[in-house]
């Protein structure tokens, strides 16, 4: 365990807002974010003056491959009014915006500034299946990428490490992709607001109007078993095991803890903040675990005072089905080996004990990679706020909630813990 780390001043969230996230022709960066600025605008109880914002954290990946276009912090803040106020961008791969966030948090935190934007953005949708690929692999060790080793495959592998370590099988993986379907029909931002059986009636229709043969699936797990419904990418993993391309922005207004309520009746609280990073799999001793996510876990509860009994739900990073099964192991919400387990007894649903990715999901809602990590702590807000509607977390109480961002093959890795008071 490591030290426990305090903030010099406390900080709070006052505001926040997430574009629909998905695949937009018609819409760059800039209407993205533009979406997700308005929404916080709207958010913030009390109204604010958006000239009174200090400064400006924004993550963003890989906009330099995708779109040819760099420089995001200044492009976003000319946008929005806020130039010449400083600017910067984060880059920590597929957890670029919690870096953002973090920064963010400390720069409050230090005293130099007292309201602080942070965000995200990134538009994927302009490239081709293989160019996303090859873009994202700029985000994995050159030994990785160097061999052809693409996310699928990587977390193929984790899959079959964890499989013959812990007898868990792709029966168990699915359990998690109809978990994330069942609850992205809930969330109006998510990019495939279906579940498993909804996906299932779609197929029959698309196949009744073309006159082809009408499959026929006893249930949801007859479906995934299916290769025609569900091909193999990177054995284990299928099509339903992956996340998408996605296009999205999001943002949060941050203040310092003593003017939050000059915002808001109702602020979150940050109460833990913690951040690791982690050798590449070819230096890995293991390949079931992520020690950048349990170097940042360590040192969120550390902060917070708090153990993972205490968080009420969470936000993870979900990228492939299997590492849902891992991260939600290295948080501590379950034992090593027994996360397979929970999913399949419904401890991860959003009635269970242990709500997981109550969003959707990376898997369901999308993932821009820039905006991921805002957007997981969007999620948190709605749900400590009351807000979230039909997929509103049915628990009494509810006050804390975490959400865990992943960059890279586990190279970089962030855990936020709000509370609401």
């Amino acid at each position: 365990m490591q030290r426990k780390r305090k903030l010099g001043r406390g900080v709070a969230v006052v505001g926040a807002g997430m574009s629909k996230f998905g695949m937009f022709r018609d819409k760059d960066s800039k209407d993205l974010f533009a979406e997700a600025f308005r929404e916080m605008l709207e958010s913030v109880d009390k109204g604010f003056d958006p000239n009174d914002i200090d400064a400006l954290y924004l993550g963003n990946f890989t906009n330099d491959f995708f779109i040819h276009q760099a420089h995001w912090g200044p492009i976003i803040s000319d946008l929005i009014g806020l130039a010449p106020k400083p600017a910067t961008r984060t880059e920590g791969a597929c957890a670029s915006s919690a870096l953002a966030f973090r920064e963010g948090v400390f720069a409050i935190a230090s005293g130099f500034y007292d309201i602080v934007l942070v965000g995200g953005v990134e538009e994927m949708s302009k490239r081709t299946t293989e160019e996303v690929a090859e873009g994202l692999a700029l985000a994995e060790v050159p030994y990785e990428a160097r061999v052809g080793f693409t996310f699928p495959g990587v977390f193929g592998a984790l899959a079959t490490a964890y499989f013959k370590k812990y007898g868990a099988n792709r029966e168990h993986l699915m359990n998690v992709t109809i978990k994330s379907h069942s609850n992205a029909p809930l969330n109006p931002k998510a990019q495939f607001p279906f579940s498993i059986k909804d996906m299932m009636n779609m197929k029959v229709e698309g196949a009744k109007k073309k006159g082809k043969p009408v499959p026929s699936w006893d249930d949801e797990k007859g479906f995934l078993r299916d290769p025609g419904a569900n091909p193999v990418v990177a054995w284990p993993m299928h099509l339903y095991d992956c996340c998408p391309i996605s296009d999205g922005g999001a943002c949060m207004l941050l203040v310092g803890e003593e003017i939050a309520k000059n915002f808001s009746d109702d602020p979150l609280y940050i109460v833990g903040i913690g951040q690791g990073s982690g050798k590449g799999l070819h230096a890995a001793a293991d390949l079931t675990t992520m020690e950048a996510t349990k170097n940042a876990a360590d040192e969120a509860y550390g902060m917070s005072g708090l153990k993972p009994e205490d968080i009420q739900f969470s936000e993870v990073h979900d990228c492939f089905s299997i590492a849902e099964l891992i991260h939600i192991e290295d948080l501590g919400f379950f034992k090593p080996g027994q996360g397979y387990k929970a999913v399949e007894e419904g401890l991860t649903r959003r009635d269970g004990p242990m709500p997981i990715n109550t969003s959707g999901g990376l898997k369901c809602k999308g993932h821009p990679v820039g905006a991921t990590g805002i957007g997981q702590l969007f999620e948190v807000w709605k749900q400590l706020r009351g807000e979230a509607g039909e997929r509103q977390v049915p628990k009494k109480d509810l006050r804390i909630g975490a959400a865990h961002n992943l960059g890279g093959t586990g190279g970089t890795c962030t855990f936020t813990i709000l509370e609401r008071r």
